[in-house]
């Protein structure tokens, strides 16, 4: 678990405390501090053993309320800290751990800024396939059984996360509410040339629905299948439009306490830059992201 001392990583601490009795026998809990290196001139004026100790000290500062909150909440905790660049060490550390999930909090930026520019949660979710929980600066939910979203798009990606909910039901409650979400294309704007070159619509009102039934029906089911053979009550919905986007908005407006995706993987330089239907959930939404691989 990553954290900065920001409110951000506060509230993930919170989180992860309110779950503490339902995240299995005995949980270990990493609790990770990065620091910025310092300057070399810094290093070499003041010594390497002051500057060391001065790492420590500020990693203290941050760790030492975590490890007492989560301490509280009966986990077995132990805290570490690192110097370098923070996506790198953080995912390091996790492989190093063999750690099972990394709890992050995240910062926030625009949209536009986060698509273009990347954030620490970003370069994680590009660097580790060890499944990224996302922390948003939201108020940890009141109930142990949760509102869960679950997006699939047809791919592996969505079974891979059905099958992570369903192996992993303690986190999210006793009798939670889960929810199968798939977003439909929308072939209202696609058209064909006619013989004047006019821009004509491609798809009758009939067929457009007609392959969004089918599209939605071709991602949907498979899923289905693995809730039903796990006897685990699932809804349904089916959205319209662009699948980063509508899924932020659903969660938002439906007031989920998480958003669980499959999360297809990128580059470092496209996850940055490019953006992904995972980085543009991350960077529009406003409830607890879980991303798996």
């Amino acid at each position: 678990m990553a954290i900065d001392g920001s409110k951000f990583s506060r509230t993930a601490v919170e989180f992860v405390a309110s779950r503490s009795s339902l995240i299995g026998v005995d949980p270990e809990v990493l609790l990770l501090n990065v620091q910025p290196p310092v300057p070399v001139y810094v290093v070499s004026s003041a010594g390497r053993k002051a500057v060391s100790k001065y790492h420590q000290d500020e990693a203290e500062i941050v760790l030492k309320p975590a490890l007492s909150r989560l301490q509280d909440a009966g986990l077995n905790v132990s805290e570490r800290y690192a110097v370098g660049q923070p996506a790198e060490q953080i995912s390091v550390v996790a492989a190093k751990s063999k750690a099972d999930l990394i709890v992050i909090g995240s910062h926030g930026h625009s949209g536009l800024r986060r698509l273009l520019f990347g954030s620490v949660t970003n370069a994680v979710m590009a660097r580790t396939t060890t499944p990224v929980l996302i922390i948003q600066a939201k108020q940890t939910p009141p109930a142990d059984s949760l509102k869960v979203g679950i997006a699939v798009d047809g791919s592996k990606y969505g079974r891979t996360a059905v099958k992570y909910v369903l192996r992993h039901g303690e986190l999210f409650g006793a009798d939670p509410k889960l929810t199968v979400l798939h977003v439909v294309q929308d072939f209202a704007s696609a058209s064909m040339p006619d013989m004047a070159g006019f821009a004509l619509p491609a798809f009758s009102p009939d067929e457009m629905s007609a392959l969004q039934d089918k599209q939605f029906e071709s991602a949907v089911a498979p899923v289905r299948k693995l809730l039903k053979k796990a006897g685990v009550p699932a809804g349904e919905v089916r959205l319209h439009g662009n699948a980063g986007d509508e899924l932020a908005d659903y969660a938002k407006k439906k007031k989920l306490d998480l958003l669980v995706m499959g999360s297809h993987g990128h580059g470092a330089f496209k996850a940055a830059i490019l953006g992904s239907v995972t980085t543009r959930v991350a960077a529009a939404c406003d409830v607890a992201l879980l991303l798996v691989r």
